[in-house]
């Protein structure tokens, strides 16, 4: 299980993606790259790291289903 502050950490960071997105295409397509360097640095989507939902873990994600390979396996025995 990852630790509870990663996990945290990550939500926290989706939050910000989500707030910020729109605002984020605006400025990307109107070229205004100042403009992007102003916004809080977690408001790129890049930051954000795919975590299983059950357990937290980060490797072995599964995106369709949104959950880590092992928990897959188990769910689907």
């Amino acid at each position: 299980m990852a630790k509870k502050a990663w996990i945290a950490r990550n939500k926290k960071r989706k939050e910000t993606v989500a707030k910020y997105a729109e605002k984020r295409r605006k400025l990307k397509d109107a070229g205004d790259y100042e403009g992007l360097q102003k916004l809080p640095r977690d408001a790129s989507p890049t930051r954000v790291r795919n975590r299983c939902s059950i357990t937290g873990r980060s490797r072995g994600y599964v995106g369709k289903y949104g959950i880590s390979r092992i928990k897959f396996r188990e769910l689907a025995l």
